[in-house]
């Protein structure tokens, strides 16, 4: 059990205030990555867990999405352990000539560029709003995106 302390203005005469929270918190989950050639976003909704599976799944859409790009494309990542899975090995090091993987030094959030996409999306979807349903908030925000964005092209190279 997990006990907090909070203050707050109470009538004298309530001696043991209670103080009630939501009883659910809703999350959604998302990999998403940012083209810093002109901004566009592309994200991929998870249902259940993030882990190797899904992330091969995301790379081997990524690959065949930019395979006809002529330059060599930088994948930055954080230090996730499914970043580095042994399932995909294998196929990182065959396409590793043309498709390649930048890892950013542990615990550098800072450094990771769609961490500032996280929070923009909470500033500008969540924060201090009212909505019914997470999920139609967050994707009308992820379709704005999807098209060039020089926001996110100016925010994502700083």
């Amino acid at each position: 059990m997990r006990v907090s302390r909070y203050r707050m203005w109470v009538p004298p005469e309530v001696k043991e205030p209670v103080l009630l929270h939501h009883p659910t918190r809703e999350s959604v989950w998302y990999y998403g990555l940012v083209r810093f050639q002109d901004g566009k976003f592309v994200e991929q909704r998870e249902e259940n867990v993030f882990n190797a599976d899904t992330f091969w799944a995301l790379l081997k859409q990524l690959r065949k999405a930019s395979c006809h790009y002529v330059r060599k494309v930088y994948v930055i990542l954080d230090n996730e352990k499914y970043h580095h899975a042994r399932l995909h090995k294998q196929w990182r090091e065959l396409y590793s000539s043309t498709f390649t993987h930048l890892f950013l030094p542990a615990y550098s959030p800072d450094l990771n560029q769609i961490e500032r996409v996280w929070k923009l999306t909470r500033k500008f979807c969540i924060h201090n709003r009212y909505f019914s349903t997470l999920d139609h908030v967050i994707e009308t925000q992820f379709n704005d995106w999807s098209k060039q964005s020089e926001d996110l092209r100016r925010l994502c190279v700083i």
